[in-house]
């Protein structure tokens, strides 16, 4: 059996302060501005020709996405603060339990959810992968291995084993 030493380069402190997450914190960054000028823009607008049932579910998925962009907002920031030295990984990790990272699934497939706006649509449809994405990076980043817990065996350990005992074994 494998042990991690001491020395163990993570990847998902690599990625973290990597250019993929520069591109992630920008598209996240530029997700919050375009919801946050369709809800207090066109979507205004289109939610008050809705009807009813569909104004509430606009409202209601409307504020899921603000949420779900809130949360993800609150942790690319935390996360850039620990990649320009404000702040430690461990820092952070203490104070990542006031960002919430939950998952928020929305009814997308509904026939409710089908007649609202296409954009406010396209938004929580985005915000979903976004938040898929960061939710993938944080567990990466936080979710390390125990020091002294085994590593499991590689995928074709087992195999390889197997054949050099049949290999090794004495022909009866």
């Amino acid at each position: 059996m494998l042990s991690l030493e001491d020395n163990t380069v993570f990847f998902g402190e690599k990625l973290a302060s990597s250019d993929a997450f520069k591109s992630l914190f920008r598209e996240g960054m530029l997700l919050v501005e375009e919801a946050a000028e369709y809800l207090d823009g066109p979507g205004r607008f289109e939610s008050r020709a809705l009807a009813r049932a569909e104004a509430l579910a606009y409202a209601s998925e409307s504020m899921r996405l603000t949420t779900r962009l809130m949360q993800m907002a609150s942790w690319l920031l935390l996360q850039r603060a620990v990649n320009e030295g404000e702040m430690s990984l461990a820092q952070a990790g203490a104070d990542k339990h006031k960002v919430k990272l939950t998952r928020q699934d929305s009814v997308t497939d509904g026939s409710l959810y089908q007649r609202l706006p296409t954009r406010l649509k396209d938004l929580v449809q985005q915000s979903m992968r976004l938040q898929d994405r960061v939710i993938h990076l944080d567990l990466l980043l936080y979710a390390r291995p125990l020091a002294n817990a085994p590593m499991a065996p590689m995928p074709l350990e087992t195999q390889y084993a197997q054949l050099r005992q049949a290999f090794t074994e004495p022909s009866r």
